[in-house]
């Protein structure tokens, strides 16, 4: 990932989550002329999209969690420290719509609502 996305406050990843990722792909390759790289994992395949060969976003399945919710484009706020980012969100009036927790090899994230009632996703990226 670009290091300028790693600096807090940068949108360092956007990601789909879809009830049809395979006619996703399609759409949006055939739409903007992305590539795609998939990585299988225990539950799902991920795919990455990329372009000019550097990863962007990725389209994942619908959690089972979120069930019946409608497909959604998500940013991903790049933070130095997704906890105290966290508790910083209720000081200031937001929810916390899923605490803090870790994505094996990728970091540490949150799902915030803002006092008006806008998602956003807080993460905090592993350093390799």
């Amino acid at each position: 990932m670009d290091e300028s996305r790693m600096k807090h406050g940068a949108f360092g990843w956007f990601e789909l989550m879809t009830t049809d990722p395979e006619g996703a792909k399609k759409f949006y390759t055939e739409l903007f002329g992305w590539e795609t790289e998939d990585y299988p994992m225990e539950k799902m395949n991920y795919t990455v999209l990329k372009v000019g060969g550097e990863a962007v976003a990725g389209i994942m399945p619908m959690p089972a969690e979120v069930a019946g919710m409608p497909p959604v484009w998500s940013g991903y706020i790049t933070v130095d420290d997704v906890d105290e980012t966290a508790k910083r969100v209720e000081e200031l009036g937001g929810k916390i719509d899923r605490p803090p927790a870790d994505i094996p090899g990728v970091g540490r994230f949150s799902v915030i609502q803002d006092p008006q009632g806008a998602f956003i996703l807080a993460m905090s990226y592993a350093r390799k």
